[in-house]
Formats: C-alpha cells, structure tokens, sequence
C-alpha cells in the first residue's frame, strides 16, 4: 500500500474526505479557498516573494474562483511541517525547497539542487524536456501531491563562516547549517550539521550555536543581515549550484479542480520559476557590492576542498543508489546534465568567455 492510499484509509483521511464535503457546496457556487504553507518566514527575501506571487496570480487568473491564503512559515504550521500538513490535508498546497523533505524520500533532493548538480538552465532543461515534471509527478503520487517546480534563487553563495576555511579539515567539528544532502556531503568532511529553518538563522549564527552558515546568496543574505555577525563569506559551493523551489497541492484537492484551474496552477508555477530566477539574480550583484562596501570578505574555497566536496558527494549519491526510484531519477538526472553542459559549454561558454574578453567584464 502506498502512502497516499495509507492516508486515504486512516483517520486523517477520513478527516480530509470530511473537510472535502463540506467545501463542496461552496466550490459548487464558483468559489473556494485553498490554504498555501511555506517554508519560509513571511517576509524572507525572495523566496517569500516567490510564494506570494504564486498566491496572488492563481487568485488573480482565476478571478477569485480559487482564493489561495498565504501562511508563511509558523503562522499555522512550523517550516517542516507544511509537508505533512498538505499531505494531511490540514493545508491544500506548499511552496518549498522539497530537499527539506528528504526525509519523507531521498528522491525530493533532485527537484531541489543535487550537490555537483545542475545549474539553473540544465534544471529546466531537464524538467520541461527530458522526462523531470514525470518524475516530479511519479514521485509526488506516492504522498498524493502533483508537484511542480515553481522558482530558482540561481547559484547559492558558499555561505558565511567564521573563520576561515583552507583545507578539507577546516570542517572538522565546525557547527554548521545546510540542508539535504549537501549537510550529508559536509558532514564526510566531519562538519556538525543542522538543518533548521531560515527564519532561524540569524539568531542561531548570532548565539553562537552555528559556526557557518549555508543560506541563499548576496541580496537574500544581506536583507538577512548576516554581514552584521561575520565578515567571510564564501561567494560558490558545490551544495546548491541552481536550486529549484516547488509547490505542490494535495492530490486530492487537485483533481477535483476544472482542468482550467488546474492549467492555472500548473502555468503559475512555471510562471514564478522563471520569475523567481530573475528576482535573486537581477539583485544579487548589486548587494555583493554593498557587502564588500561594508567589509565582507568575499572568498572562494581552495582546489582541496572542491576536490574533497566532490570525493564526499560521490559516496552520499552511492549511499541512495538500492532505492530503485532514487537511481532512476539520478540516472535521468544525470543524462540531462551531460547533455546540456556539453551544448553550453560549446556554444554560450565560448561566447561568454569572449565577450568578457573584449568588454572587460
């Protein structure tokens, strides 16, 4: 028996076929409210914004047919449990990054960022040409979700530390955040992780109960104000190269919907990941420059700790590989990868390099 048919036959989901019955006469006038519970704290820079554009464009296209209700992170349910709550039923859809739910299935890692995975383009490529959104979906049904991705934050900076690192041992003991199974590749080299939701972050930075932090990037970092408590800050890491952020709606809720308004929430979501993109990577440069104004370091890590990075996240990949579904998405994930960074190291590589050449960029 799979979870979805699980939940179906428990109390939960009888509470939920419950819930669904008494929305019904409402729905049938043309009017319904689905509730949306996110990972983030209301107000977190961009990836908050991603989660209320979606909110406001399903109402809007739907002429209020749909009403969808925001609740940020702690607001009905705490971060990591907006997972459980839409599968619950207690909430209809989440927006987050699903590697947070790794948990519940290793595979979610994919649809979020693999450690030496793809970057935002090779992303998409893979989701909307070589089989990702089927195997999104082929994943979701176990849980009875419809998955979709729905925003990128572009490539993740390193994050902030407290001192420095310059040699694969420099994380031996060292409390840091980071999430899935990039904390698992930091954790070979011997680091202390913990994943804990970004609205606690600063404080946990701040306290002294953290010692590094993996966050977003320079304009979601700055706004975060994490420049306040460190000055290093290591600008690429191998962990999050162009991370994908999803939401998903109970299954359930989704296939009672008329397909337009299933079409609505399947186009908002391929909407807001290109805006979502957009968003970090049109404010990031200009807020690395205030930071380096302000005094961060901006640093990269040394050729021995890429190396180790890379040695650590071939032995999490192996660690997943006798779940049948992890592996064959790991091998759709990585056929689409070769193939796309071939082409663009060929063709938009060559001309960026010398483009950057001729106009000194």
């Amino acid at each position: 028996m799979d979870r979805r048919s699980f939940l179906k036959n428990s109390t939960i989901g009888a509470g939920t076929a419950g819930t669904a019955a008494l929305a019904a006469p409402a729905y049938a006038q043309g009017n319904r409210t689905l509730t949306l519970v996110t990972t983030w704290g209301r107000g977190l820079a961009g990836v908050h914004d991603s989660a209320q554009y979606c909110a406001d464009k399903i109402t809007a296209m739907t002429d209020g047919a749909l009403t969808v209700d925001l609740k940020a992170a702690g607001e009905l349910v705490g971060a990591f449990e907006s997972f459980d709550a839409v599968t619950s039923g207690q909430a209809d859809m989440y927006h987050a990054a699903d590697y947070y739910f790794t948990g519940q299935h290793p595979a979610f890692q994919f649809f979020t960022s693999l450690p030496f995975g793809m970057t935002p383009q090779e992303l998409h490529n893979w989701y909307y040409q070589d089989g990702g959104q089927e195997l999104h979906d082929e994943l979701g049904q176990i849980f009875g979700l419809k998955s979709f991705l729905a925003g990128n934050t572009g490539a993740q900076a390193g994050g902030w530390f407290r001192q420095e690192i310059n040699a694969p041992e420099d994380f031996q003991g060292l409390k840091m955040r980071a999430p899935g199974q990039s904390g698992e590749v930091f954790a070979k080299l011997g680091a202390s992780v913990q994943n804990i939701p970004g609205a606690e972050v600063y404080q946990a930075l701040s306290s002294g109960a953290l010692d590094a932090v993996d966050w977003i990037g320079p304009w979601a970092d700055e706004t975060a104000g994490f420049q306040e408590i460190t000055k290093i800050y290591y600008t690429a890491s191998s962990g999050e190269p162009g991370p994908g952020i999803s939401l998903a709606v109970n299954r359930d809720v989704f296939e009672e919907l008329p397909t337009a308004h299933q079409q609505i929430i399947e186009q908002t979501a391929r909407a807001a990941n290109s805006w979502t993109l957009s968003l970090f990577v049109a404010n990031n440069a200009a807020a690395l420059q205030r930071l380096q104004q302000a005094g961060v370091r901006t640093l990269t890590f040394p050729d021995a700790v890429w190396d180790a990075l890379g040695a650590a996240s071939q032995e999490v990949y192996q660690q997943y590989m006798g779940d049948d579904l992890y592996k064959k998405i790991f091998d759709s994930y990585q056929a689409s990868m070769r193939k796309s960074a071939q082409w663009i190291e060929t063709s938009e590589g060559a001309y960026t390099r010398q483009r950057d050449r001729i106009l000194d960029i």
